[in-house]
């Protein structure tokens, strides 16, 4: 995943004095780049068909996209950037991440290095890659403009860290890489806020890096759930003084799924959670992170309250289904 991208030589460009650094930048980072992009064509159970963008990430034919371009697909065609047409299998999907890993049967192949997203900077030149609107091998470029960012999958789990860029992104972009003047992934384009004007998303690398080796190791991401249906609401200001509580809001049960882990533990509609396993829940998004793989068929102690009541049960979470 680490691995360097093969060299490449770039030719000269014969208008080099004309050049300013910004383009050169640009464009030789292109130029090393755009090998190891491919575009994207799906054909599903329940759908016509779409398209989209990826990249490789190492040269025996692993590569990187969105999970929302090949959910669901039952045939999967990737075109590479030397003319080459070659079927692809799903590797592996985590929606909840918006990422996919595909494998297609060829060998040295032109991949793609993935940077240390924490190293990112405003203001940053940041190029993006893909086949918007169908027209593949399209270059934009732009800044970073925005780290940090939260983006809602659609699984309903925020992604975090996901990086805002103004290069500019329209449908086909979705899996194509966001990389650096080194040509070097520093995130993988999945969004854009059509309202909007030069808003546009990617999920940082250092994610995409942990995600596809989990999705190459075991085809997917476990995570685990306690069947709450949650809602953030305030805290009454005497409860978080009586009990001397950190925080002013929680998440209040809106509904329980049928012999889940947080029926068993004897949760009830109108309960507030607090914390698990002393870490604070005060909205459902902390929730939703304090629940990974490693909580699975482990015991924790939830807080909560039931009115005015200070309680704490024991609870244990389970492995959530695979999305279909």
């Amino acid at each position: 995943m680490t691995a360097s991208l093969p060299a490449q030589t770039c030719p000269p460009s014969q208008d080099g004095a004309l050049l300013d650094a910004y383009s050169s930048a640009v464009s030789d980072a292109v130029c090393a780049a755009r090998p190891a992009v491919v575009h994207i064509e799906v054909s599903g159970n329940d759908t016509p068909g779409g398209s989209g963008s990826g990249f490789f990430i190492s040269p025996d034919g692993y590569l990187l996209t969105n999970s929302h371009v090949v959910h669901g697909a039952r045939e999967l065609r990737v075109f590479l950037a030397d003319g080459r047409k070659l079927s692809a299998d799903l590797v592996g999907d985590d929606p909840g991440s918006d990422l996919a890993v595909l494998r297609v049967s060829a060998d040295d192949l032109y991949f793609l290095t993935l940077a240390d997203s924490n190293a990112v900077r405003l203001g940053q030149i940041a190029i993006a890659i893909g086949s918007p609107m169908g027209f593949q091998q399209t270059v934009t470029a732009g800044i970073v403009s925005g780290l940090g960012r939260s983006l809602r999958g659609a699984s309903g789990r925020l992604i975090d860290n996901v990086i805002q860029t103004d290069a500019a992104l329209n449908p086909g972009n979705s899996g194509g890489p966001l990389v650096n003047a080194r040509a070097e992934v520093i995130g993988v384009n999945t969004a854009i806020i059509r309202p909007a004007q030069g808003i546009c998303f990617a999920i940082a690398s250092n994610t995409s890096r942990w995600v596809a080796a989990w999705l190459i190791k075991e085809g997917r991401i476990r995570r685990s759930f306690i069947g709450v249906a949650g809602q953030t609401v305030p805290l009454l200001r005497k409860l978080v003084l009586h009990h001397r509580l950190s925080q002013e809001t929680g998440v209040l049960v809106m509904g329980l799924e049928p012999d889940s882990p947080a029926s068993r533990a004897g949760l009830l509609e109108g309960d507030i959670l607090l914390s698990l396993d002393g870490a604070s829940t005060p909205a459902v998004d902390a929730l939703h992170k304090l629940l990974t793989g490693d909580r699975i068929g482990e015991r924790a102690l939830v807080a909560f309250l039931r009115g005015v009541e200070l309680r704490r049960h024991a609870i244990i979470p389970l492995e959530t289904p695979a999305a279909k």
